[in-house]
């Protein structure tokens, strides 16, 4: 008997193991484009753009700018406060972007420089450590309870993998 497989099949099958392996980590970094369709530009009101985010450990932030005339420049806290480029952190004025990622936890800061901190752009965010997993759902005590619930056990998604695993590598 012949074994090859159907590519269509075979297709199918390593999207579905990717599915899996996407669905199966339940926190991945986010990426945050800074000032959402603002971008990083002036009369942007940040501090009401960064309240609805959440920054976590490993999450990326985005400047999107316009070259020549902004800049991306972290800073600690005094220097936020008065937009004073001064001992910067890091400072990024080449291109149309510049990208990060967050690998410590606590206050970051941010300014741009030429003056245009004191037009409002300028960001301060918190980032947390990521958050903890969701618990593992309580099992049921009767499994005529758990097929009304409709909840599905380890061995039903086992079953269900190893069926579909089956009917794409072995033609059922």
């Amino acid at each position: 008997m012949e074994t090859s497989i159907n590519p269509r099949r075979h297709a199918a099958l390593l999207l579905f193991l990717l599915f899996l392996s996407s669905s199966a980590a339940a926190v991945s970094a986010d990426m945050h484009v800074i000032g959402g369709n603002d971008h990083w530009a002036p009369n942007v009101n940040y501090t009401e753009w960064a309240a609805g985010e959440h920054f976590y450990l490993h999450d990326w932030l985005v400047f999107y700018y316009q070259p020549g005339y902004y800049s991306v420049i972290q800073v600690n806290e005094t220097n936020y406060e008065r937009c004073s480029e001064e001992d910067p952190i890091n400072k990024y004025d080449r291109g149309r972007s510049y990208a990060m990622q967050l690998n410590e936890t606590g206050h970051y800061y941010f300014i741009s420089g030429g003056g245009y901190c004191w037009h409002g752009m300028k960001l301060s965010i918190l980032v947390e450590p990521l958050p903890a997993p969701a618990p593992a759902p309580v099992p049921l005590s009767q499994s005529s309870a758990a097929c009304r619930t409709g909840a599905w056990s380890a061995a039903a998604v086992a079953v269900a993998v190893l069926g579909f695993a089956a009917f794409v590598l072995g033609g059922v």
